[in-house]
């Protein structure tokens, strides 16, 4: 039984998705520190953000029915 966004498969795929990105990004030159490693970075992050505020709300809307 799924309780948590953290039990969802695709959440958890995700936060690898984002960790590889982080790596990857590390090798990036220097002068793009400031714009596609900044960019590439948030919008990882944003995949399992919305994931997790995504569960939220949905648990939110089943706990008031």
């Amino acid at each position: 039984m799924v309780k948590s966004y953290e039990d969802l498969i695709v959440w958890q795929k995700a936060m690898e998705m984002t960790e590889e990105v982080y790596r990857i990004t590390k090798q990036l030159p220097k002068e793009e520190t400031f714009s596609l490693m900044d960019q590439m970075r948030r919008s990882a992050v944003s995949v399992p953000s919305n994931i997790a505020e995504g569960f939220g709300r949905k648990n939110f809307t089943v706990s008031c029915s």
